[in-house]
């Protein structure tokens, strides 16, 4: 089939996708009559398909959502956002999503108190959040005025982080071990040549703890990223948008940020 006529049939497929699940409201709702317009009336903008990913369509509402919410991450590279990187991380995310078996969501769902207690510690940590005094309410609120937020869509965003972080835990840090030898080349090898001459560094046994912590981490994050990698290769990615459509191909040899 030539391309541009799989590109229709991949835009309808997502389109009706849309409608069955009530993701496109905008397009949903231009099915009821409606009034003739005014000459004073605002002009609706149906939500269109950025792209589709193994039959899950990406609407271009949820590239904006993305744009904006990219404040919230800890990385102050991803202040200065744009399209083509919010998108690598939609894709990336809904991988990871379709993966989610539903007895995993059960037990990776966090709690209310748990959400609210990363909305606390993002508000206090985050360097913009920092700069821009939201630990105070009429600071938060500026802060999501600011940036196109809302409370809800901050908790939202941080639930569905804390869910996919869970998961990972669950897939793939059970049966890691570290052993000692890894812990004492770590300790000589990357932490004590961190302490300046004269000053004693801590003694092993007292930070093997952390040393095991970050070991396991560096394992977690390796299979993870080789995991996520072949998602990419093996999934059916097609982006709609021929603006972003060259950015995709370029990182669809990377893992992408969940």
């Amino acid at each position: 089939m030539p391309r541009r006529a799989a590109n229709r049939t991949i835009v309808r497929s997502a389109l009706a996708l849309c409608l069955l699940s009530g993701a496109c409201a905008s397009v949903s709702s231009a099915q009821e009559p409606t009034p003739p317009a005014s000459p004073a009336s605002t002009p609706v903008e149906i939500d269109r398909v950025v792209a589709v990913v193994n039959d899950r369509a990406i609407l271009s509402s949820d590239l904006t959502e993305e744009m904006r919410a990219s404040v919230l991450e800890p990385n102050p590279s991803t202040t200065n956002e744009n399209a083509e990187d919010a998108l690598q991380r939609l894709i990336s995310r809904a991988l990871i999503r379709q993966q989610i078996r539903e007895q995993d969501i059960q037990s990776t769902m966090p709690t209310r108190d748990e959400v609210s207690a990363r909305v606390a510690a993002l508000r206090k940590e985050l360097p913009i959040c920092i700069r821009e005094r939201c630990a105070t309410d009429e600071g938060w609120k500026k802060f999501l005025a600011a940036h196109g937020l809302t409370q809800d869509r901050v908790e939202a965003y941080l639930r569905n982080r804390l869910i996919i972080l869970r998961f990972i835990e669950i897939r793939f840090r059970q049966g890691i071990q570290i052993s000692q030898e890894e812990i004492a080349d770590y300790y000589k090898g990357s932490l004590l040549p961190q302490y300046p001459a004269g000053q004693a560094p801590p003694p092993i046994t007292e930070v093997s703890p952390r040393i095991e912590e970050i070991l396991l981490q560096q394992k977690v994050s390796a299979l993870f990223s080789g995991w996520l990698d072949n998602l990419r290769k093996q999934g059916d990615i097609e982006v709609l948008d021929p603006t972003l459509e060259a950015s995709t191909n370029s990182h669809n040899s990377g893992p992408g940020a969940p």
